[in-house]
């Protein structure tokens, strides 16, 4: 007995249930003999020895038996047919051997008053497991007065009643079902394992209010799509949190809701393997140093932070203009536990007197510089801020960091700077320039980093087009050929810290990024990753927008050099030579108040093959006189 004590030590209640069989077998043996079967006189012959020694072949018989077949390892909450056989096996085994061990020693007559205690046995056996399931033993369990979220469950069918059993299961820590909604009028007032069913679908926004429901399951697998959209939306009215059944288990812990039809991995939009950057050199220089990391509360600029915080940084500034961002990311820090100090610092590198302060005050050792203006159709319409933004900002940032001595100072860039159609890709180049031209002159090493999409970031197409299956569709792609290269937040995060131990002054780095992903590729697997075909959300070209390019490229053909690969997976680009940006700054100036011009000038320089050359002739022409050259992209050489 003490082994089997051991084997089902494990589990308390089938340990229980052990027990009770052997209390029930044991007593009902006893009582059968001595209550009905008394005045016979094959029993009148037993005596005490005698009669407990048949108990003892009866518990020992059934607990060997009932051993091999397991039957006190069924969870009984699944039980069907089947453990009831076994159940029965048992019983009619020890009760064989009973009866063969009463025919040796006792001869014939107690045959009948064996038969009749296995069946009361079998009855009382199954009872319990009837109460068990039933719930009736955990009255004897400490309660929380909370029963859970009120709950309400459309679909009063197979999957609606195994949703109902399965948060029975679980109704002391997550949901507690009020009610079943159903269709079907032969199920109205019925009750499903113990839940009324209590009223039709049309009535849901009403039995909401009353019953002051919470969360609301659609347990319908079969409904078809419209259907089903339809009620998810009206359940979204009335401001309960809605979930639909994909599988039992993750609707009783609340993993799945409407707002997740189905976790869609980055990874699995990249059509590549992340690169995994090697960044066992980063340590010696960012341990122990002060780090400030401009647009903290950003995707990079957060992503960043993440990162350089595993390296034990003595202190990260965490600088930003969105006061929310900033406190979200410092917080997410502060939960790591790590020794590193955190400033969180609400600024704009726009304003060079703030960021002289914190310089001051702080006294940065590493300078990663993420913040900008990035949304290309936004910019279209606001060249202004674009170019106070990614221009100026970046200016006051390399100043103030050369005047302080930084060590090492990373601008983060993007492909949209090569061969720019926009605003914003045009500023970025430019900010590229001002920060090669410091590069040449400063004690600090100045570099920047250019990659491609960043997938999931803000402003990026995931999380539209996440928005948008969420609707019900349609997915809008703006041209069926548009390609675009992409990476993961972490990616671009380790590339600009590897470039910035890589770094010895003035260079572009670029990720080798694979190949390039067309869009419309991109918004049928997001579909298909959501769970949906593209019958069920459809996509719709909507046309380019201003300031768009079919495809990007990282670098320009003047750019490329086959034998810069300083790193697996990086390499380094030479930009177009040019003298200084003095002038392109002044021409700037000039023209802040006249948008289109403003406009023409961006594409203009940034696109040139000939950077002095060109601006000698803007100086000479004027703009105006040179926009039939531009033709909006770039100027023609010898033009």
């Amino acid at each position: 007995m003490a082994t089997l004590v051991n084997v089902y030590r494990k589990n308390q209640r089938n340990l229980l249930f052990l027990c009770l069989d052997i209390l029930i077998v044991s007593f009902v043996l006893y009582v059968t003999f001595e209550l009905m079967f008394s005045t016979i006189t094959s029993y009148t012959a037993l005596g005490s020895s005698e009669m407990l020694m048949m108990v003892a072949i009866k518990i020992i018989s059934f607990s060997l038996v009932g051993t091999v077949l397991k039957i006190h390892r069924i969870d009984w909450r699944y039980a069907s047919i089947h453990e009831m056989k076994q159940v029965a096996i048992a019983l009619l085994s020890s009760d064989l051997i009973l009866y063969a061990y009463n025919q040796f020693h006792f001869g014939a007559g107690l045959g009948m008053m064996i038969a009749v205690q296995g069946l009361l046995a079998f009855n009382l056996i199954l009872f319990t497991r009837f109460l068990a399931r039933n719930h009736v033993f955990d009255v004897f369990k400490p309660h929380s007065n909370h029963p859970g979220r009120k709950a309400l469950i459309i679909g009063a069918g197979d999957s609606g009643q195994l949703v109902v059993r399965e948060l029975k299961e679980h109704r002391t820590t997550v949901l507690h079902v009020v009610g079943l909604l159903d269709d079907n009028p032969h199920l109205q007032s019925l009750y499903v394992h113990g839940v009324p069913v209590i009223g039709l679908t049309d009535d849901l926004e009403r039995i909401i209010q009353e019953h002051g429901i919470e969360v609301v399951i659609l347990a319908i697998p079969s409904l078809p799509y419209a259907r089903r959209l339809a009620l998810l939306k009206r359940i979204e009215k009335t401001g309960a949190e809605s979930h639909a059944l994909p599988m039992i288990s993750e609707l009783a812990t609340g993993k799945v809701s409407i707002n997740e039809i189905r976790e869609v991995k980055i990874e699995d939009l990249l059509g590549r393997e992340p690169v995994q950057l090697d960044i066992s050199g980063i340590s010696r220089h960012v341990e122990g140093a002060t780090v400030l990391v401009t647009g903290a509360g950003g995707s990079i600029g957060s992503e960043l932070c993440r990162q350089l915080i595993k390296f034990a940084p003595a202190e990260i500034i965490l600088l930003g203009h969105g006061e929310n961002s900033i406190y979200l990311i410092e917080r997410e820090l502060r939960g790591l536990g790590t020794e590193t100090r955190l400033h969180p610092v609400i600024g704009d590198v726009q304003d060079e007197a703030r960021l002289e302060d914190v310089f001051r005050t702080y006294k940065p050792d590493i300078v990663y510089h993420a913040a900008a203006h990035k949304h290309v159709p936004l910019m279209e319409d606001n060249p202004l801020e674009a170019v106070k933004n990614n221009i100026y900002g970046t200016k006051h940032m390399v100043d103030v960091a050369d005047r302080h001595n930084v060590s090492r100072f990373i601008m983060v860039s993007t492909d949209k700077a090569v061969n720019p159609t926009n605003v914003m890709g045009s500023t970025k180049r430019i900010a590229e320039m001002v920060v090669q031209e410091k590069a040449r002159s400063s004690e600090t090493i100045f570099a920047v980093v250019r990659f491609g999409n960043v997938l999931g970031s803000r402003g990026s197409v995931v999380p539209l087009f996440k928005e948008q299956i969420l609707r019900g569709g349609p997915v809008t792609v703006t041209d069926p050929e548009m390609t675009r290269y992409f990476m993961t937040i972490p990616e671009a995060s380790r590339l600009v810290i590897q470039a910035s131990v890589l770094s010895r002054g003035g260079e572009v780095f670029v990720l080798d990024m694979g190949e390039p992903v067309k869009i419309i590729d991109l918004a049928k697997k997001m579909i298909e990753l959501s769970g949906f075909t593209t019958e069920q959300i459809g996509i719709e070209v909507t046309g380019i927008r201003p300031g768009e390019k079919l495809y990007e490229e990282l670098l320009a053909a003047s750019e490329l050099c086959p034998e810069a690969n300083v790193f697996p997976k990086i390499f380094v680009g030479q930009t177009r030579p040019f003298k200084t940006v003095a002038s392109v700054l002044h021409l700037i100036e000039t023209l802040r108040d006249d948008r289109e011009a403003l406009t023409y000038l961006l594409l203009f320089i940034a696109n040139s093959d000939d950077l002095d050359r060109d601006i000698d002739r803007l100086f000479t022409h004027g703009v105006k006189r040179m926009r039939p050259y531009i033709a909006g992209t770039r100027l023609a050489d010898g033009s």
